[in-house]
């Protein structure tokens, strides 16, 4: 489980930080998020801890605590999401004119209620005989 660790003093050393986790199980590895320009400490770092419940653990003790005159906010680290400008891939199967004509309307049909419509139906116009 990887864990998120913010608001680090800056003097505080990746080993200082891995001796902490390593109290209540085992660590995978241990950083601290670093600025390029200057080469210090950004303030935050992770932890991966391999067993949930010891990552649990550590995140519950350690949340909270002071350290060097900082006091560590500890949790999980979410997923990034995805970008927000990435555009979706029409799938194979549905025609491009379907796709476009759904993301001209704003996404999939809704009736009222909510509840989705199912696929558009082509039209097919036929002359009287």
């Amino acid at each position: 489980m990887k864990i998120l660790i913010r608001n680090l003093a800056r003097d505080v050393s990746r080993e200082e930080l891995q001796a902490l986790f390593e109290a209540h199980g085992r660590v995978q590895s241990c950083t601290i998020v670093m600025d390029s320009v200057t080469g210090g400490s950004k303030g935050f770092g992770f932890a991966n801890m391999p067993v949930p419940h010891e990552a649990k653990a550590a995140i519950r003790a350690l949340n909270n605590l002071e350290l060097h005159g900082s006091r560590l906010r500890v949790k999980k680290a979410e997923a990034p999401a995805k970008a927000a400008t990435a555009q979706p891939e029409p799938a194979a199967e549905q025609p491009q004119a379907q796709v476009d004509a759904d993301a001209v309307v704003g996404g999939p049909r809704l009736k009222k209620d909510g509840t989705p419509l199912g696929p558009r139906k082509s039209r097919v116009f036929r002359k009287p005989d």
